[in-house]
């Protein structure tokens, strides 16, 4: 008897190392220059309720949890967005009540950055984020580019470029490795009953590197399909970088532009 095994490559981008080395360019130049450098992504959602979570703990008797995982029956859903400072080893995870779009992606960030990152950066007026391809914080979405303009760029008068890893590359964007996989190793084993219990999960996860974790929670509701119209996405103060123009480019303050 044999399980399946993971062994056929689907392949990788034809421009996968260049946008690597792209990647690595923009992250020693704001480091250098003592700007900000954050990774995001969406985690995967968690139902809330009695329900199984993968893993073992020690305890006398195992916890009892339902036997069926119906979504119609939990409390709620789970939608945690993470924000990693990689020069700080720190984090911010804000956790949804509602769907994972782009601007509750973009509000998370502005999260982050109203109580932590203008603290920690008081003199930085740029802001480099690292991105997967796809998802709420994809290099496609309008949506995402139009409330990073809006409410990062415009309202707090930060210079955003944003650098997107190739499709099928997220496992490289560091917030997987040093941020999410400690939190789900935090939890293993415990069901996360409340949204107060996934919130003390992810502030208490630490490394014997210095990781340390906020958390907050959002209670707004979140529209999906938001369409960005071509007249609208034209007036965003977008600037492509030179090399692959669709994975970097920098969104710049439009206040006053017409």
């Amino acid at each position: 008897m044999k399980g399946n095994s993971k062994t056929l490559s689907a392949g990788s981008h034809p421009d996968r190392d260049k946008q690597f080395n792209i990647i690595k360019h923009f992250r020693e130049q704001f480091s250098a220059a003592g700007d900000p450098i954050i990774s995001v992504d969406a985690k995967k959602k968690e139902l809330i309720g009695l329900y199984k979570n993968p893993g073992r703990v020690w305890c006398r008797e195992a916890k009892k949890v339902k036997d069926h995982d119906f979504r119609s029956q939990a409390m709620g859903v789970a939608s945690p967005f993470g924000i990693y400072d990689v020069s700080l080893n720190s984090g911010v995870v804000v956790v949804g009540k509602s769907a994972d779009t782009p601007e509750f992606a973009v509000n998370s960030i502005a999260t982050w950055w109203q109580r932590h990152g203008r603290c920690e950066y008081p003199a930085s007026q740029r802001l480099l984020v690292l991105a997967d391809s796809g998802g709420s914080n994809g290099a496609r979405t309008r949506a995402f580019k139009k409330f990073l303009q809006e409410r990062i760029a415009n309202e707090h008068g930060l210079e955003v470029t944003v650098a997107h890893y190739p499709t099928g590359a997220s496992k490289w964007n560091p917030i997987e490795h040093r941020m999410f996989s400690e939190i789900s190793k935090n939890w293993a084993g415990h069901p996360l009953e409340d949204f107060e219990t996934v919130i003390n999960f992810v502030e208490s996860t630490k490394t014997k590197t210095g990781l340390h974790i906020a958390a907050y929670l959002d209670d707004r509701e979140y529209d999906k399909g938001l369409k960005v119209p071509d007249k609208e996405f034209k007036r965003l103060n977008i600037t492509k970088n030179d090399e692959l123009s669709n994975w970097n480019y920098t969104i710049r303050p439009s206040v006053g532009l017409p």
